[in-house]
C-alpha cells in the first residue's frame, strides 16, 4: 500500500506543480482563445490532484474510508491520463505522451493493488457460518 499511497501524493503534487509552471511560463494559450473551456480543465485537474493527496495521505494513515478516496480519485486520474496525451501528440511533443504511457500502467497498477487489499478486507470482515 506504500507504493500506491506515495504514488498517488508525488502525483497530485506533481498535477499543480506542472500547471503552476506551465501558466507561470505561459505555455497554456488557451487562458486567452478557449477561457471557460481551460478553466473547466484546470478545475478538475486541481480535484484529481487534491483527491490524489487526500486518498494517499489516508491510505498511508489507514482511515477507514482510504480505500474509497483512492480509488475515487485515482480513477479521475485514470480518465485525464487517457484524455491528455492527445493535445500533446497534435503538437508532437512525444515525450508527454511517453510520460502519460507510463502514468497509466503505473495507476493501473496502484489501483488494482488498492482495490485488492480493499476486497480482501472486506471478504475477511464478513464472517460467515
Amino acid at each position: 500500500m506504500k507504493f500506491s499511497s506515495w504514488y498517488a501524493i508525488i502525483v497530485g503534487i506533481m498535477m499543480i506543480g506542472q500547471w503552476f509552471v506551465f501558466i507561470a511560463t505561459g505555455q497554456v494559450p488557451e487562458l486567452e482563445s478557449e477561457v471557460l473551456r481551460i478553466l473547466f480543465h484546470l478545475a478538475g485537474e486541481g480535484i484529481t490532484a487534491i483527491g490524489l493527496v487526500w486518498g494517499g495521505v489516508s491510505l498511508l494513515r489507514k482511515d477507514t474510508y482510504s480505500h474509497a478516496i483512492y480509488l475515487l480519485f485515482s480513477g479521475m486520474l485514470l480518465y485525464s491520463i487517457i484524455v491528455s496525451p492527445g493535445y500533446f501528440a497534435q503538437l508532437g511533443q512525444w515525450e508527454f505522451v511517453a510520460m502519460f504511457a507510463i502514468l497509466c500502467i503505473l495507476t493501473i497498477i496502484s489501483t488494482v493493488a488498492v482495490a485488492k487489499d480493499f476486497l480482501s478486507q472486506s471478504v475477511n470482515s464478513h464472517h460467515y457460518g
